[in-house]
């Protein structure tokens, strides 16, 4: 098993009585994608900022490649920021440039570019690229020194359809390479498609954790099918948590075990030597899961 780039054990931040970060324990391991989640107010910004360094813990204990955030090597850390400060004048090129003079080790400019594909926008002015060329831009400068860890802070936000595909296609290639990434977005689907594992927060504390097999199974799929005419659901394998829905030939389970119900179904039809037609087996999404357990700690 890898090794652990982040340890962080019973974090908490308080602001006088408030408490932002409330007792929080998780891990981030070399070369896998991470995903910190939470609506706003959770408590993942503070958190974030902890272990980049800039905020000091008010107790528990948290580690970067073994040492306490803010004297941990930044030549191997890389940030990504929900907004950047970009001159709009200079080019991507120029401002690849001007930024390696303040990188250790960092890489030549054409092939920055040509990591995060702008090769073809070298010349062109930060102010004329697009959303998504100039968060490229940003993920370039990120890695200019070829950082082991990289944290993303909402790198697709505000970006349209085809821009996140192409920031995700680029996360999806740095992490291929052995780079280990914290990433923190309000847009499910990215965290589901990229991450290994995920937390999720709520009011300063994780109210779960594990890969995102595991999480995800803590939401409830769907097996949908057709029963052929005259046949009747009488007898289908609907467990005790499961919700049966029959309306005409059309029947719907709403199960947590949605692989374990269909193989059932399709048992209990062939006992019956009927032909179940339109199955449609579901496992929930990220974003259903995150829904359940935000309407559970509210209740």
């Amino acid at each position: 098993m890898n090794e652990p780039v982040i340890e962080v054990s019973e974090l908490r931040k308080r602001y006088g009585p408030c408490a932002a970060v409330d007792g929080i324990t998780f891990d981030v391991r070399a070369g896998e994608v991470f995903a910190l989640l939470g609506t706003n107010g959770a408590g993942k910004t503070t958190t974030i900022e902890i272990l980049e360094g800039y905020l000091r813990a008010t107790s528990g204990t948290v580690r970067v490649f073994g040492q306490d955030p803010a004297s941990a090597p930044r030549s191997r850390i890389g940030l990504v920021l929900q907004e950047s400060g970009l001159f709009g004048d200079l080019s991507a090129a120029e401002t690849v440039t001007a930024w390696s003079r303040f990188t250790s080790g960092a890489m030549p400019v054409a092939e920055a570019l040509e990591l995060v594909g702008l090769s073809g926008q070298a010349g062109t002015r930060v102010k004329r690229m697009s959303g998504g060329e100039r968060r490229k831009l940003d993920i370039a400068l990120a890695t200019l020194g070829r950082p082991d860890l990289l944290f993303l802070d909402e790198p697709t936000t505000g970006l349209d359809p085809e821009a996140r595909r192409r920031v995700r296609d680029l996360v999806r290639g740095l992490a291929a390479g052995g780079m280990t990434v914290l990433l923190t977005t309000h847009y499910l689907e990215e965290a589901q498609e990229l991450a290994g594992r995920v937390a999720i927060m709520d009011r300063g504390r994780i109210v779960t954790q594990g890969t995102m097999s595991e999480v995800l199974g803590r939401g409830s799929g769907r097996v949908a099918f057709e029963l052929p005419a005259g046949a009747t659901p009488e007898g289908l394998p609907v467990g005790e948590r499961d919700v049966l829905t029959a309306t005409g030939r059309r029947c719907v389970i709403v199960t947590a075990e949605p692989e374990s119900v269909a193989h059932a179904v399709l048992g209990w039809a062939q006992a019956r030597g009927v032909r179940v037609t339109g199955l449609d087996v579901r496992q929930a999404t990220l974003e259903e899961v995150f829904l359940d357990i935000a309407q559970e700690v509210r209740t």
